[in-house]
């Protein structure tokens, strides 16, 4: 966790302030700012190390990182803190949670109620990405692997990205298939699904700007477990 907290405080950048001495006092707003991104930062480490428990929540690396360089961003103008007196209370708060769970029955609870309280908060300033629909995910994950492959060959990533990429294919067919789509019609539909991404994503290259779609949801609808559910197009 502690490689991923540091990152996660180097997007802090130092704003220009008033120099007051000593700073006053955090407001409630402001401490519970602080709470919700020690909570996302230990979610977001937990899920780094693979621990189940923490896939029941929303992946939190990404967001995480730019809820806290705007709590942070926030708190140093609004109290005239330094970059590294912010840091130092992001390390406090960390471990204030941390501490909440040290003496109960039942640690998931606490967090439960953490995540339950802060969500809301991390949507209204840092909204999620729209989630892609299968047939859009089978195609990012093949256009992800075409890119990776063709600047790494078949490396372990392009591997597990075509495995992926076949996976999703496969699971979009079939699904067109049972509403009823023919073989012909369910190529034209996966061809055109291809061609509107390609589309939007040099769309997305001209304006310099990211993916509007939530990537990481892709992975979720590869897992095996995922198999039976219904997903729209």
């Amino acid at each position: 966790m502690k490689i991923l907290f540091l990152t996660m405080l180097a997007t802090l950048q130092p704003v220009a302030v008033e120099p007051q001495s000593p700073p006053p006092a955090l407001t409630d707003i402001q401490q519970r700012d602080l709470s919700c991104v020690a909570v996302f930062a230990i979610i977001a480490s937990e899920q780094e190390r693979g621990v189940q428990t923490a896939f029941d929540y929303p992946l939190m690396e990404e967001r995480g990182r730019t809820y806290m360089a705007q709590v942070g961003a926030t708190i140093m103008s609004e109290t005239g803190r330094s970059r590294e007196q912010v840091a130092e209370a992001f390390v406090e708060a960390v471990a204030a949670q941390q501490a909440k769970v040290k003496h109960v029955a039942d640690p998931g609870e606490v967090v439960d109620a953490e995540m339950e309280r802060c969500l809301p908060v991390l949507d209204a300033a840092v909204p999620p990405k729209p989630k892609p629909t299968l047939n859009q995910c089978a195609v990012m994950l093949q256009l992800a692997y075409e890119e990776i492959y063709g600047r790494e060959g078949l490396s372990k990533t392009a591997q597990d990205l075509k495995t992926l990429a076949a996976v999703l294919d496969n699971r979009a067919r079939e699904r067109l298939r049972t509403e009823g789509y023919s073989g012909n019609e369910t190529d034209i539909t996966m061809t055109q699904s291809r061609e509107s991404m390609l589309a939007e994503a040099e769309a997305a290259k001209i304006k310099g700007e990211a993916s509007t779609l939530d990537f990481e949801h892709c992975f979720t609808l590869a897992a095996p477990e995922e198999k039976d559910r219904k997903y729209e197009h």
